[in-house]
């Protein structure tokens, strides 16, 4: 049997699911912050661009990061609530994801935007030093070693190795640890000079309690390291210990 069309003005019955109200959702429609928020905002831009981050206390300098992650949210109490959890910007930024997911308000987009300004600080002090004589930018080495690693919350054990002329030609981390300790493994450690071709070595960890007073094992462990250098004539140039306000030198210190 053959239906005809419908005539123009009859009534044509619609299929059930366009009206099937189970299914909608209301949809949120774009709206721009309110007014305050947007004055809050500028006035933060204006003095960052007029004076740079000195002019403007370590609150409003991370309310600028946390615009980029959340530009239509009030972002003062969360940078309130990060400051009171890790106790400065330093340890913010360097906070893990996890600590950081932890606070209330901080989501992943959050998170993932703290972490690209803390690499992007590594970056730019690492440049300083790398391929370049460390004996003759020791004060950029010590700058790197303190933006890297004061402000961790767990110890971490990294090797700078310098080829015969003491350039930087490697940077690596060889383990994490705890908030005490920090596993370190002499023969890999000379195992990677010698893979690198490197010939000398600057050991260098953290102290999260913020004292680089080192530990008796740090000592007996800087000695194992030594002796298996010296006997592949691999030079062990100095341990840096990095506390929150200061560095130790094993050789400036008699350690070495």
């Amino acid at each position: 049997m053959t239906t005809s069309p419908a005539s123009p003005g009859s009534f044509r019955e619609m299929p059930d699911w366009l009206f099937d109200l189970e299914e909608a959702r209301p949809v949120a429609l774009p709206s721009r912050p309110p007014s305050y928020l947007r004055n809050h905002r500028k006035d933060l831009q204006d003095r960052f661009f007029a004076g740079g981050a000195q002019a403007m206390p370590d609150y409003e300098l991370l309310e600028l990061i946390l615009y980029r992650a959340l530009p239509r949210a009030d972002v003062k109490p969360i940078a309130a609530a990060l400051l009171k959890t890790f106790g400065d910007y330093n340890r913010v930024i360097s906070a893990p994801i996890p600590r950081l997911l932890e606070v209330e308000c901080v989501d992943l987009a959050v998170a993932q935007e703290l972490k690209i300004v803390e690499a992007a600080a590594h970056r730019l002090a690492r440049a300083r030093i790398l391929e370049r004589p460390v004996i003759s930018s020791w004060d950029a080495v010590l700058d790197y070693c303190h933006t890297t690693m004061a402000h961790r919350e767990t110890e971490h054990f990294r090797v700078l190795y310098l080829d015969r002329k003491n350039i930087l030609i490697a940077d690596e981390e060889q383990s994490r640890g705890t908030v005490d300790h920090v596993p370190v493994y002499p023969r890999e450690v000379v195992k990677r000079a010698l893979e690198l071709n490197a010939s000398a070595l600057i050991l260098v960890h953290n102290h999260p309690s913020g004292d680089p007073t080192p530990s008796d094992a740090d000592i007996s462990m800087t000695q194992q390291i030594r002796d298996a250098a010296e006997a592949l004539n691999i030079q062990l140039h100095d341990h840096l210990i990095v506390g929150k306000n200061r560095e130790l030198s094993f050789r400036s210190d008699g350690y070495l």
